[in-house]
């Protein structure tokens, strides 16, 4: 045991080095060419375009007004360039053939000539008749009927019959089966990312040679109901919408996103049908019974980078927020390239430039901004039991706020109630300069110049002739220039505390006494009710951003009686400032007071006051329920929703014309019977008339199998991404997935799994690996280097230290010494000592920090999330070997596999062949186990 310990380290890092790198190494591929007798637009035609044509006429810059981009400015009747069935009249000919540096197209100094081949393509589209056809990508998904094959007895499903059709068209055939055994590793490790137990092997393969396919079933069905196959597939959406627990830029802050992650884990779980997964995500708030799980599910779109640093302008970063919003929602869900549309028209896809802020629109009206706050939130409850009763509570909260809103905002919204006061006088208590100016039937205050911070308003004026007594005050607030803040809002305001005097002559100030106030939303960021807490800073608020006049109610505890000649004093205290320079206080307002006593009537009747009693009690309730605070999407009220300009040249501060929230016209339009809101722009994503949400789902899910998607451009299904390499069986999986299989993840997975193309050998083939290097063709099995996650999840697992525990805050395991002494005093990495469950939870579960992201991961081209990442690019590099053998984390794991492999048993032999099962999922060969013992010695 001596001579073990002096050398196990070194061995075991072998062992477990041949097992985590072992896997289905992948490569890219270039597509042989298709022959076709009739010249095909968008196969033929659109990439001599895009090659050679868009730079100076496409969507950015139009020389001459032509665009190769849409058909009305290439083809009659608005177009001159092309006459469809004469070539030689056609201008395009004539240009490209031309002889003349200054006539021929393209021009010497953009590029070279077209070739003979080109232009007889060219002539032969036109001669055809110049069929133009929209982008593949942007007509809708049609099931095709299986091709005819030759070995129809290879084929397992119609995924097969697809596959094998277009390698016997190129002269190719199929590998053969892949080894059960590691067949069995594979689909474990790309379904729940650990390996097979010894164990586990041995049961597959005496239930594979008595049941055959029947065994492979079995096993797929029990890899996807497996709990953990959340905990693997979670991080591939994790990259799509950039999760990270941190908020980057700035000091990067850590921030509590986490539930949201494990909200993603547990409705891949549970299989939760993808469109219902996509509306969730955009507009679970805005569900008619939305619960607590659809609002953790809109932390999707809170998860942007925020920046808090001294004397940033919140409204520039939350107009990024929306804009990041935009880019990845159709990197995303549709597969496009939309980000550049911000600045001007696509350069190479039917998307115009107003298109960009017609999308932005949907989401421009959320009520998040840039501050350190993160509003809105929600409680989360951390213990996951506590999830329906929490749920349920807040469920009820919120309704009975809307209603009591709802009661009382009727109450005092009556103008005719109202009386305005005139021969304002106003003063401030310090800096702050403050004039008054007559506004048809009131007097309004507004600051001149800079405003102070911690400013007090004093305002004062004589109470209406005929006011007998009163009952409610109304402090209406304006941006300084109201017309210009429609379109670019003004720093908005907080009410910290107001109070009241009734003056009359002879007597001395009498203090009134609030007991209420109404605001006009009924989900404020600030409660209202807090400018009347002399101990509180927040109250009445328009933060941090104000558009429109905002109102509030002050509403006296019982109606006072008013002697003539009285006056009414207003103290407006404020005292919060954000972004470290920028006071939030009112520039401009006026007041207004009433004598109805309708308001005092509903706020003392019994079912009113019932409604706030229970409300409390609720509160009551949640509060006692450990809870962490996540940011979500909230809808503005429609009163105070925000306009949206386009951007010129896509610079938030050069407004355009104001658009209003639309699709682009390209692609099939919103449903006219509903407001265009976040709802129904979730629901036009996941119409089965929208040409790319599904087509864009089951390539991923490809990707994630094969090695590379049917569309090797995960990211771009747009004119200058790759063509499918299997166009009609991407159309059919697209087609079934939402239709045969009802959107199901898991059904769409198993059939792939289940696929003769999926167990095919993943063995190189001399044969084909010039032909088709990349493995486009499928005429072998997937082989890949795994992923960051589920190299460490597999080293875990093999040598016996990882932990089962699921869900939670994230964990820190080991990272190497002083890579965080950047964020050590803000943000301390609290790795768990050697022993602690937390120290081998699974990489799902590791703190991802933006600026730092864990070390072991980037190493092996996991992203920083920052943005999102439709498809890791990866890498080959010696930093990854030495990560292999030095990291921490694979050194500990490597001692925890010497140990397993010591206990079991006293031969060196049998040791190491138990270690080489475990890292492997095979026996090792007789060479093999002898080149390993020679390391022993």
């Amino acid at each position: 045991m001596n001579l073990w310990t002096k050398h196990s380290r070194r061995m075991a890092l072998f062992v477990l080095a041949i097992g985590v790198t072992i896997g289905h190494l992948r490569v890219d591929a270039a597509e042989s060419e298709q022959a076709s007798r009739t010249v095909d637009f968008n196969r033929d035609i659109r990439p001599l375009f895009v090659q050679h044509c868009t730079a100076c006429h496409g969507g950015v810059k139009q020389a001459g007004e032509v665009s190769f981009v849409y058909a009305n400015q290439v083809l009659p009747p608005e177009g001159w360039i092309v006459e469809p069935g004469d070539p030689e009249a056609s201008i395009l000919i004539d240009r490209v053939c031309s002889t003349e540096s200054d006539y021929r197209m393209p021009p010497p100094d953009h590029g070279p000539a077209l070739s003979e081949r080109e232009i007889e393509l060219l002539r032969k589209w036109i001669a055809e008749g110049a069929e133009w056809k929209e982008h593949w990508a942007y007509e809708r998904p049609m099931q095709h009927e299986l091709p005819a094959i030759k070995n129809s007895r290879w084929c397992r499903n119609s995924i097969d019959h697809f596959v094998l059709a277009r390698l016997e068209k190129e002269g190719m055939s199929p590998s053969e089966e892949e080894k059960p055994e590691l067949w069995l590793r594979r689909v474990s490790l790309d379904v729940v990312g650990i390996p097979p137990s010894p164990q586990e092997v041995s049961e597959f393969l005496s239930d594979a040679a008595r049941r055959g396919n029947k065994a492979y079933e079995a096993v797929v069905d029990k890899l996807l109901a497996s709990p953990h196959f959340g905990e693997r597939w979670a991080s591939v959406w994790l990259d799509q919408m950039r999760y990270a627990d941190s908020e980057g830029l700035g000091h990067d802050r850590k921030r509590d996103v986490w539930p949201y992650r494990d909200w993603v884990i547990r409705v891949l779980n549970e299989d939760m049908p993808y469109d219902e997964f996509v509306i969730k995500q955009i507009a679970g708030d805005l569900l008619s019974h939305r619960e607590l799980d659809d609002l953790i599910a809109t932390t999707a779109q809170r998860l942007t980078q925020t920046n808090h640093e001294g004397g940033t302008d919140d409204e520039e970063f939350r107009i990024a927020a929306v804009i990041d919003r935009v880019s990845t929602n159709w990197q995303a869900f549709q597969g496009i390239t939309f980000g550049c549309v911000q600045c001007h028209s696509h350069p190479y896809d039917p998307f115009r430039h107003e298109d960009f802020y017609r999308f932005m629109a949907f989401y421009n009206n959320t009520a998040d901004c840039d501050l350190s706050e993160d509003y809105p939130k929600i409680d989360v409850p951390v213990e996951i039991s506590n999830y329906n009763l929490a749920s349920k509570i807040d469920r009820e909260i919120r309704s009975l706020n809307e209603s009591l809103w709802q009661e009382e905002y009727a109450c005092v919204s009556q103008a005719s109630i109202w009386r305005p006061l005139v021969g304002l006088k106003a003063s401030t208590n310090n800096d702050t300069k403050v004039n008054v100016e007559k506004h048809d039937d009131h007097d309004e205050f507004h600051t001149v110049g800079t405003v102070s911070r911690d400013t007090l308003f004093e305002l004062e004026a004589s109470l209406p002739q005929g006011l007998d007594r009163l009952a409610a005050v109304r402090v209406t607030i304006l941006p300084l220039d109201p017309e210009r803040a429609i379109r670019d809002s003004e720093w908005g305001f907080v009410l910290s505390q107001v109070e009241m005097e009734l003056l009359t002559p002879g007597e001395k100030p009498k203090l009134l006494a609030l007991s209420h106030v109404i605001g006009d939303e009924a989900e404020p960021f600030f409660n209202p009710q807090e400018s009347l807490n002399g101990e509180s800073s927040k109250g009445f608020a328009a933060l941090s951003r104000i558009h429109f006049p905002r109102q509030a109610t002050f509403v006296l505890e019982s109606k006072t009686e008013v002697p003539p000649g009285s006056k009414l004093s207003v103290r407006l205290k404020n005292q919060v400032f954000v972004a470290h320079a920028f006071p939030l206080i009112p520039r401009r307002g006026h007041l207004a007071v009433t004598d109805d006593e309708s308001i005092l009537a509903l706020l003392s009747a019994d079912e009113h006051q019932k409604k706030y009693n229970r409300r409390d009690l609720l509160l009551k309730g949640l509060k006692a329920i450990e809870a962490v605070a996540v940011p979500v999407m909230r809808e503005q009220p429609a009163h105070l929703a925000r306009p949206t300009h386009t951007f010129e040249r896509g610079l938030f501060l050069t407004k355009g014309e104001q658009v209003t929230a639309g699709v682009p016209a390209s692609l099939p339009p919103l449903m006219s019977d509903v407001p265009p809101d976040r709802l129904a722009l979730a629901k036009w994503i996941t119409s089965s008339d929208n040409p790319l949400t599904a087509r864009v789902a089951v390539n991923r899910y490809w990707a994630q199998l094969f090695g590379m998607g049917l569309v090797a451009t995960e990211e771009d299904f747009g004119s200058s991404g790759d063509p499918p390499s299997h166009p009609e069986l991407l159309d059919d999986l697209a087609v079934r997935f939402q239709f045969d299989h009802e959107w199901s993840v898991k059904k769409m997975l198993r059939e792939m799994l289940l696929s003769s193309s999926y167990r095919q050998s993943g063995k190189i083939r001399p044969d084909f690996v010039e032909r088709d290097p990349l493995n486009r063709l499928l005429a072998r099995g997937p082989r890949i280097r795994l992923p960051a996650e589920t190299l460490r999840d597999q080293a875990l697992a093999i040598s016996g230290l990882l932990s089962s525990k699921q869900f939670g805050p994230p964990v820190y395991p080991p990272i190497p010494e002083g890579v965080w002494r950047p964020f050590e005093k803000d943000d301390q990495w609290m790795t768990p000592a050697r022993g602690e469950d937390d120290r081998y939870r699974r990489s799902i579960y590791t703190y991802t920090k933006r600026s730092i992201p864990y070390p072991m991961a980037a190493v092996f081209d996991a992203p920083s999330r920052e943005v999102c990442t439709p498809r890791r690019l990866k890498s080959n590099t010696p930093l990854q070997a030495l990560t292999m053998l030095n990291d921490e984390v694979f050194v500990e794991c490597a001692e925890a596999l010497a140990d397993r492999m010591a206990k079991a048993s006293p031969k060196i032999s049998e040791q190491l062949r138990y270690g080489f099962q475990l890292a492997t999922c095979r026996e090792p060969t007789e060479t093999e186990l002898a080149e390993l013992e020679k390391l022993y010695v």
